[in-house]
């Protein structure tokens, strides 16, 4: 199996084998400190909108693009090589939740802009910054019944969640991103169907971007959400040759070591990524959460260290500060080695 040959981001690879890159930290955290109120979410566009939209950040993209622009502008400032676009939750199932499914597309674009203008903005010869385009988990989950009366309910279909990707995916490039990233996966069948409109796109497009593949482990059993070890989710997402795979959310970097030592260890052909959340609830703290930017990045420092990384960054509760923190302590630090190359030539789950 070789590497794929990337339209975009070529720089990329090469710049993951010599250092450790920095990714963005949490866009809802900063969006907080804003306290926008129910009209600045609705803005003129959507002043007489039948539902309460105060909460959707995405779609800030529509009507505060100012306040992503500065959310943005604020990490690439702290040291950030790669911001997320603000999409998370702008798919048309997320959207349906405030009946703004109809407006997925557009917010995808425009946060792909609003990052791509950020990126532009700040990135030099010997310092690139590239656009990560978000694609998160969805409210709903295809291998989980919500119903605990039974067992075999589901309120998504893998058809639906594969349109609804796609739709954002196509959306992302569009606007501009250099990056795929398929993050925060509690569910490996929402991913599954995730890569494969990623995947669909690409065989149906002249484009072929780097796809970073980022799951969640809920809890100290090590293992997401949907029953899976890290282990067996490598096996069940390696096939789309991402270029890197890690771990980000629920836990901080202190539970997170073990489940990033293991990724590691079973994912040698492949780049790994790791943004923690700035730990456990604090209501003493300022973000919430009981890392503070020293904390964190003198964690990630450690995972750097031992060899773990290529990517780090940061996920809920984790500021510019904690970016700031996190590019200095591990600027110095050398990126993970990989096994052979970017990719095993034989792959022993392929054959």
């Amino acid at each position: 199996m070789t590497a794929p040959t990337y339209t975009r981001a070529q720089a990329l690879p090469e710049i993951l084998k010599n250092r450790i890159a920095v990714l963005d930290g949490a866009m809802g955290t900063m969006i907080q400190r804003f306290k926008l109120d129910e009209a600045a979410y609705r803005g003129e566009r959507f002043k007489d909108f039948h539902k309460d939209v105060k909460g959707n950040n995405e779609l800030l993209s529509l009507t505060r693009p100012d306040v992503i622009r500065d959310v943005h502008e604020s990490y690439l400032a702290a040291g950030a090589d790669l911001i997320e676009t603000n999409t998370f939750g702008a798919t048309t199932i997320a959207q349906s939740d405030y009946d703004m499914a109809d407006l997925a597309r557009e917010m995808n674009v425009a946060s792909a802009r609003i990052a791509r203008e950020a990126c532009d903005k700040f990135s030099t010869p010997d310092k690139p910054r590239f656009v990560c385009g978000a694609l998160g988990p969805t409210p709903k989950t295809a291998s989980i019944s919500p119903d605990v009366n039974d067992a075999g309910a589901r309120n998504v279909t893998f058809e639906q969640l594969r349109a609804a990707y796609l739709e954002q995916v196509e959306a992302l490039v569009e606007g501009g991103a250099d990056v795929l990233l398929v993050e925060t996966i509690f569910d490996t069948l929402n991913a599954k169907a995730a890569l494969f409109a990623i995947d669909e796109y690409f065989a149906n497009s002249n484009e072929r971007l780097p796809v970073i593949i980022s799951g969640t482990v809920t809890d100290a059993s090590g293992r997401i959400l949907s029953g899976q070890t890290v282990t067996a989710f490598w096996a069940s997402v390696r096939h789309i040759q991402p270029l890197a795979v890690g771990l980000n959310c629920a836990l901080g970097a202190t539970l997170m070591r073990p489940y990033i030592q293991e990724l590691s260890k079973v994912a040698g052909d492949t780049f790994i990524s790791c943004y923690p959340n700035a730990g456990l609830p604090n209501p003493m703290s300022d973000t919430g959460f009981d890392e503070t930017p020293d904390v964190t990045s003198r964690l990630l420092r450690e995972f750097a260290a031992e060899g773990l990384v290529n990517i780090v960054g940061g996920c809920c509760g984790t500021t510019p500060q904690h970016i700031e923190a996190i590019h200095q302590s591990v600027g110095s630090q050398p990126p993970r080695n990989l096994k052979r190359g970017v990719f095993y030539k034989e792959d022993p789950v392929a054959a």
